[in-house]
């Protein structure tokens, strides 16, 4: 189905209000992230904190690549969001074999739980936004940074399922084990951005 001249205007209006709002969570955020893990010394907090960061590039990208337009601007934000993706995944990795070989035990912290749950739902919802306007611009930027923000939520939960974990069963080690799931999510989303850049290049 063919979208209208006036639809698209709209449509475009829509993601840059979804990219905006995504931004604006991601840095109070990283505020409220930076206090909580300073309370309870979390080393997950610090690592969602900075996939906050990660976040806010990828919104950045979209932004940049929805003011304008052309196949050689949606290449490069493409691979400025898969550049991102790889990076949490390598950051990930290290922090939890860092976590578990140090065996850190972190502290307890209402803060923390609250915040992650929270932000949970609004990145799953801010997601599902971006994705449906972005399959309905034809958009495969918006789509792809849609999934950026479904690893987000998907991290919430695994330092969510962490912290709670940890404190009500003192199984510290269940916070690193949970990011691995992560870090397995975003590779496959790096490589699938990959895939359909290759896709598009031959097409």
């Amino acid at each position: 189905m063919r979208t209208s001249t006036h639809d698209a205007a709209a449509l475009l209006r829509r993601g840059r209000a979804l990219e905006w709002a995504t931004l604006a969570w991601n840095v109070v955020g990283i505020v409220v992230l930076a206090v909580a893990a300073a309370r309870t010394r979390s080393v997950a907090l610090v690592g969602f904190g900075l996939d906050s960061l990660i976040e806010i590039g990828a919104g950045l990208v979209v932004l940049w690549e929805l003011s304008g337009t052309g196949a050689a601007r949606q290449v490069r934000a493409l691979r400025l969001i898969a550049a991102a993706f790889l990076a949490l995944a390598a950051y990930l990795t290290v922090q939890t074999v860092i976590v578990l070989a140090v065996r850190h035990h972190a502290h307890h912290g209402v803060l923390g739980v609250v915040w992650t749950a929270v932000t949970a739902a609004a990145m799953f919802a801010l997601a599902a936004g971006k994705g449906r306007t972005g399959r309905r611009l034809g958009n495969p930027v918006l789509v792809a940074e849609s999934r950026v923000t479904v690893v987000d939520g998907l991290l919430a939960c695994a330092v969510l399922v962490g912290l709670v974990l940890d404190a009500t069963l003192g199984w510290w080690w269940a916070d690193p084990a949970a990011a691995l799931v992560i870090v397995y999510y975003a590779v496959r989303e790096a490589r699938a951005i990959h895939a359909d850049r290759q896709d598009g290049t031959h097409a």
